[in-house]
């Protein structure tokens, strides 16, 4: 019988960085995952709090808050970690704790975050005199004029122009940022040659949707060189050219570290000896199959992602190991009167309470299982949407349970 230091049940976020820190110890780790994980829907970027200064925020969260279980030291941790990751694939991040870095949506607004992608930094516009905004033709969802008058308001004293661009992509066919991200990989002259028409300076930036390739900074780096103007990605729909580059990343590191990924693979049920997970069961096609470890980390997500099912109305279950889900009972706190409110949603506070080494523990605070650790959008107690929270959640969780 072959038993792993760690088995990972989830491929997002949180479970590919509990991986890849449990592997940077030296630990035998195997991931399950079943379907492709949330990255390829997430912008790139890795909200931590929603304040001018998460750092500061953080401290003064309440006692229940997976972030107040999880620790500054390990928040911290998790976010060098995760530069340290990105800089080895050649996909720097940029950002701090401390305070928060914009990027350019779709639309053109600002949204805040903590750890950027560096292709979508949109610090640097604060210093430039006029700004780009790239129209591809043939390309869907990505609205340059609109774009052009959100950033106005942002930016009134700056002079803006739409920029068409013809990159002759798939004979004229409509495609999305990731059809183009793909085409353009290791074929990014077509799209420098339209930019150097432009006679952009060094005092312009040209703002162009998330069309850099898929994998690390490359295709930036080939066009940029060649651009005296600074280039800066906007957020897209999904999928995600930028979430795919981080996703790509830690798949990457996972490989090199001799990770065991097995993919569409659903873990069933636990395998249990009094307080100790031993196992876990998987669904094969023939017959099912056991997998055996010292420890597991829960990463299978929540409502979202089928890590939390409710059939029953103030039912939910985690249907792997059965544990207790902490619930807002009562359909009138379920959720606000007005969808978009001041306040979070009662059903997004679903998941399951822990104590400050990530058990899971029952309504008295017992611990369940002391070789399970339950990460990322499986924990309950805070409205990671609203509070921006579920990136910096997922990698600092994923931090500790795996150096626990």
């Amino acid at each position: 019988m072959k038993t792993t230091d760690l088995i990972v049940i989830g491929g997002g976020l949180a479970g590919f960085m509990a991986a890849a820190v449990a592997a940077s110890r030296k630990q035998k780790v195997t991931v399950l995952t079943y379907g492709s994980g949330s990255l390829p829907l997430a912008s790139g970027a890795i909200d931590i709090f929603n304040a001018k200064s998460p750092e500061i925020a953080i401290k003064n969260l309440p006692a229940h808050h997976p972030y107040k279980k999880i620790g500054s030291k390990n928040i911290d941790a998790a976010a060098k970690f995760l530069l340290d990751i990105t800089a080895q694939a050649n996909l720097p991040y940029v950002g701090k704790l401390s305070a928060l870095l914009p990027i350019v949506t779709a639309v053109g607004t600002l949204k805040y975050s903590a750890l950027v992608p560096e292709s979508m930094d949109a610090s640097k516009l604060v210093d430039k005199k006029k700004i780009f905004v790239a129209s591809i033709k043939g390309l869907k969802d990505f609205y340059s004029p609109m774009i052009v008058d959100n950033l106005k308001k942002y930016f009134p004293n700056k002079s803006f122009e739409v920029a068409k661009l013809d990159l002759n992509l798939l004979g004229g066919r409509d495609i999305t940022c990731m059809d183009a991200a793909q085409l353009l990989t290791d074929n990014e002259q077509p799209l420098a040659n339209e930019l150097k028409a432009l006679n952009a300076t060094a005092d312009d930036a040209i703002i162009i949707p998330p069309i850099f390739g898929v994998m690390g900074n490359f295709s930036r780096s080939a066009v940029q060189m060649q651009i005296k103007a600074e280039i800066i990605e906007t957020t897209c729909l999904p999928p995600s050219p930028p979430g795919i580059r981080l996703q790509r990343a830690f798949i990457k590191y996972l490989q090199n570290s001799g990770v065991r990924v097995f993919e569409n693979t659903k873990v069933i049920r636990g395998v249990t000896d009094g307080q100790k997970v031993t196992g876990v069961v998987v669904e094969n096609a023939v017959r099912e199959k056991v997998f055996h470890a010292r420890k597991v980390i829960l990463a299978s997500g929540g409502f979202y992602s089928g890590g939390i099912t409710m059939r029953d109305f103030d039912n939910p279950i985690e249907p792997i190991f059965n544990l207790p889900v902490f619930f807002t009972t009562g359909a009138e706190n379920w959720s606000n009167q007005q969808l978009f409110s001041d306040k979070p949603q009662g059903f997004s506070m679903t998941g399951i309470i822990t104590n400050d080494n990530l058990n899971p523990v029952d309504k008295n605070g017992s611990v369940l299982f002391e070789n399970l650790h339950v990460v990322g959008a499986n924990l309950g107690g805070c409205d990671k949407i609203f509070e921006r929270s579920a990136g910096g959640i997922a990698i600092s969780s994923a931090y500790k349970a795996a150096t626990i």
